[in-house]
């Protein structure tokens, strides 16, 4: 836990707002998003409650910082992924299994940012002001752009529709993070009953699917 003083500069400042961030950065890799609050935030960076609020106008707002940063982060990892699991030379159809297999993979392996998507639109945007939100907002469609953008490099066939699959991917990737991960109650269901038990997603399989089924529907339409 640091031990703070007063912040007095611009650069004080910023170094109270790193501190607050790499905190909760860490904190998300002991535990889920939901599990995070301000209380423990606040003992673990050695601030009191009322001083991280200096920095950070909610909870919510230091959560979202942090999603655009793990955003941004697979997104420059991405062009690499993709270069390794996409054969340009392959089908549209080949590559847009490609596409998803390689998309997926990447994301089972950034617990964290799934586990921020899943949680952007029900609880992350609420509890922050019209500004932050607003800024947030902005931020999410630049990102959304640069996936596209992307994606059209291995994807042309998409056409306009890129974007359109992305908007679509970053929700399934929310809904799927959130359905492969059950509760204790629902684990302990699965385990005494083997006929729930195949409902039981495994995340990366699941998303590869969806990816791979709105990737071929927006094939199509570009198509039609």
């Amino acid at each position: 836990m640091a031990d703070f003083q007063r912040a007095r500069s611009q650069e004080q400042r910023e170094i109270r707002r790193r501190a607050v961030l790499d905190t909760t950065a860490a904190m998300l890799e002991e535990m889920p998003v939901g599990a995070v609050s301000l209380n423990e935030l606040s003992r673990r960076v050695g601030l009191a409650k009322s001083n991280v609020l200096r920095y950070f106008e909610s909870r919510e707002a230091i959560l979202l910082e942090l999603l655009d940063h793990a955003w941004r982060q697979w997104i420059d990892d991405l062009p690499a992924l993709l270069d390794a699991g996409v054969d340009r030379d392959s089908s549209a159809e080949q590559r847009g299994e490609q596409y998803a297999t390689a998309v997926a993979r990447s994301l089972a392996e950034r617990r964290i940012l799934c586990d921020l998507l899943s949680s952007q639109a029900g609880v992350l945007e609420h509890n922050v002001s019209a500004e932050v939100a607003a800024r947030h907002k902005h931020t999410a469609v630049d990102n959304v752009v640069a996936i596209a953008t992307l994606t059209s490099r291995y994807l042309p066939e998409l056409g306009q529709r890129a974007p359109q699959l992305t908007a679509a991917m970053i929700m399934a990737i929310g809904a799927v993070w959130t359905h492969a991960r059950p509760s204790e109650a629902m684990l302990a269901a699965y385990r005494a009953d083997p006929a729930l038990a195949a409902f039981k997603l495994d995340f990366e399989t699941s998303l590869r699917d969806m990816l791979a089924t709105l990737t071929a529907g927006a094939l199509a339409r570009a198509s039609s």
